[in-house]
């Protein structure tokens, strides 16, 4: 189930059945696996731009050429790892934004959410 203990307690407190709650978990992560999804699909592309902070760069856009994402869910989690041409960083949550950009929590060096896009005037 993907709602902890307090969480059930909480929604059977305000008059859910045991069995709404399970069919809000299954949405829930259901939900989550069509947004790994959508974020799979979308760095399935040779070059991406992003809103990446670089110590040594004077652009507010940055380029990356993908390489893979390897992206994995467990509930209401995504996680996973990202690979540029000569770097990569571990990615948590991300989701896809009204204007087909998406957004992702980069950890490691970056630690921080970025924004990316398949061409820069998106961004």
């Amino acid at each position: 189930m993907h709602f902890d203990q307090r969480t059930q307690a909480a929604l059977r407190s305000v008059g859910l059945s045991q069995e709404q709650i399970q069919q809000a978990s299954d949405h829930a992560v259901a939900a989550t696996d069509a947004t790994a999804t959508e974020l799979t699909s979308f760095f399935e592309r040779e070059t991406v731009y992003s809103t990446m902070d670089r110590a040594h760069s004077s652009s507010d856009i940055q380029e990356h050429t993908v390489e893979f994402i390897d992206i994995f869910t467990h509930a209401a989690d995504i996680r996973g790892y990202l690979r540029f041409d000569s770097w990569g960083v571990p990615i948590e949550g991300g989701r896809t934004l009204d204007d087909g950009s998406v957004e992702l929590t980069l950890g490691g060096t970056v630690n921080d959410r970025v924004r990316f896009a398949e061409s820069p005037d998106i961004l």
